[in-house]
């Protein structure tokens, strides 16, 4: 966020939590995007804010109750407030559970694939309306499209990536993929390792699509520890995730740390990868 929004969204956080009886002397920001994710102190609360426009926070919320019923490794939202989204001064917040982390290399591939599995099982058993994997490249394509929104991308990156996004998504089709609930983005940034065991967070995410599509997202080790996958939908789905971010970090309205850094170092993978 903007300094003055990322200011105005720490206060808002700060005055929810403090009118439900919680602490908040101090504000840690762990994470700023175009979300804004704080561990709130000395209550120790994780608080996700975000513009009231910009949100799907309410679906986050039910979405993560349902999955913890089914026994997912999820997040839990704090069990000393109303488990909802709230609102103040144009900001949407939700509370939940800090988990303190435990040293990276303590979750292993196997730990990893197998916590995932867990999750797919769980996903399995909801019945949720979710976006279908489709959306997120379809939503590429508009923004290779839209020159205004893209303006740093030449003709020929241009045409790689746009190339790479079909090419991929006609494969999983080819394939016949199966399909179910997915987390959306089970990358490493979005799972912790915790005392308990591994932990999904970001539940905003979730689509639909082949497990795959799930896994692309994962360190490359962990596929090894998956029964069953496809290993031809699986290097679509890479080349297919590789191509989406890229895209999203030539956007003009990009918020992602280093952003355009990252967008060039992911252009040439994507044309390694599509050789």
């Amino acid at each position: 966020m903007q300094r003055s929004e990322a200011t105005r969204g720490v206060t808002a956080a700060k005055s929810i939590a403090a009118s439900l009886g919680l602490d908040t002397a101090d504000a840690v920001v762990l994470h700023d995007s175009n979300k804004l994710t704080l561990r709130l102190l000395p209550c120790d609360v994780l608080a996700r804010v975000a513009p009231v426009d910009d949100q799907i926070a309410e679906f986050e919320v039910e979405l993560a109750q349902r999955l913890a019923e089914a026994g997912c490794p999820v997040a839990a939202l704090d069990p000393r407030v109303e488990a909802r989204a709230y609102e103040r001064d144009g900001f949407v917040v939700t509370l939940w559970t800090y988990y303190e982390s435990v040293a990276p290399y303590d979750l292993t591939p196997d730990d990893y694939a197998q916590a995932l599995a867990r999750l797919h099982a769980g996903m399995r058993e909801v019945d949720a309306e979710t976006p279908h994997y489709t959306d997120r490249v379809a939503h590429a394509e508009r923004l290779l499209a839209d020159h205004e929104r893209t303006p740093g991308l030449d003709a020929p990156d241009r045409e790689l990536l746009r190339t790479a996004l079909r090419s991929a998504v006609r494969t999983i089709g080819e394939r016949g993929a199966g399909e179910q609930l997915l987390h959306g983005e089970p990358h490493p940034g979005n799972v912790i390792a915790t005392r308990h065991g591994p932990v999904f967070i970001d539940l905003e995410t979730c689509c639909r699509g082949p497990v795959e599509f799930d896994l692309a997202h994962a360190p490359e080790d962990v596929a090894a520890h998956c029964p069953g996958v496809d290993q031809e939908v699986l290097r679509a789905c890479r080349i297919l995730v590789l191509a989406v971010i890229t895209t999203w970090r030539w956007d003009r309205y990009d918020r992602y740390p280093r952003g355009r850094a990252m967008g060039l170092e992911w252009l040439g993978r994507v044309r390694a990868a599509v050789g």
